[in-house]
């Protein structure tokens, strides 16, 4: 009877965990964002992580305090150094959350398995020329005075945060999104810390160090009707450091809210492409 039990006992392989994605928020946003996206996700049986950088979402922090780009990006910085040395993650950044995805990309490249932008500043080395500030940065000089700003460091000094006037936002952010995600957004969102993130740039990498970077795949989710990261902006970027794989979404600024249900798709999509799951 014995040999007839160990005859039919069947080896079990340990079940491989779902894919963990990251979310990285743009400016003046928070995780609160990702809302619509990270139900559809769990839902679906993936792990997903949002993170409030600083001065971001419940962060207490002030805005006009942050005068480097690392002081904003430091909750990201300790989520992935905390994680066990075999694990990685798919990091999603919106927006200005590019930035963050990149500097994520040189200081931890074993721990990321793939890189998802989405309407995002995909600059390889942050801001470095004029290029990179006319590809990067959503020029909204057409609209008029758009910006609340804030100056920290004195009305002398140039402006430490800024944030969207609230008569501006559906026009500019959210005019393919339901009237309810606009009103969330006013109650949500905070000033963005300018001067931090105008600081945001990597220094060129040589050998070994550059391989592993460049092993890391990225993935650029375009947003066709966006009015702040212009579609031409998008694809400049593209163009200047192509991405491994490339798709369009028909949204505006905030595909989270206007389009979640094919943003959530696009993100398995690139999940499955890029061997991830």
């Amino acid at each position: 009877m014995a040999e007839e039990n160990q005859e039919d006992t069947v080896e079990l392989k340990p079940r491989r965990k779902p894919p963990h994605f990251v979310l990285i928020h743009g400016m003046s946003l928070g995780s609160w964002c990702w809302y619509k996206i990270k139900c559809l996700m769990e839902v679906s049986g993936y792990t997903v992580t949002c993170i409030d950088l600083k001065s971001s979402g419940i962060d207490p922090s002030s805005a006009d305090s942050l005068t480097s780009f690392d002081q904003y990006n430091q909750p990201l910085i300790d989520f992935l150094s905390s994680l066990p040395e075999q694990e990685q993650v798919i990091l999603v950044g919106h927006s200005a959350g590019g930035l963050s995805l990149t500097s994520s990309i040189q200081r931890f490249p074993k721990k990321i398995c793939l890189a998802v932008y989405i309407a995002a500043t995909m600059l390889k080395f942050g801001f470095q020329t004029d290029e990179d500030l006319k590809d990067g940065v959503p020029d909204l000089s057409e609209h008029g005075d758009v910006y609340e700003l804030g100056f920290g460091l004195g009305p002398e000094n140039p402006p430490t945060s800024a944030l969207i006037k609230p008569e501006f936002r559906r026009k500019l952010l959210y005019h393919m999104s339901p009237q309810q995600e606009c009103a969330l957004a006013a109650l949500m969102m905070r000033p963005a810390p300018l001067l931090a993130l105008t600081t945001a740039k990597t220094e060129e990498e040589k050998g070994q160090e550059e391989e592993e970077e460049e092993q890391v795949p990225r993935v650029y989710i375009k947003t066709l009707h966006d009015r702040v990261m212009k579609p031409e902006q998008q694809e400049a970027m593209m163009k200047r450091w192509p991405p491994s794989q490339a798709y369009e979404v028909d949204s505006d600024h905030s595909p989270f809210f206007s389009n979640p249900f094919v943003l959530c798709g696009l993100l398995v999509k690139a999940t499955v492409s890029a061997g991830s799951v």
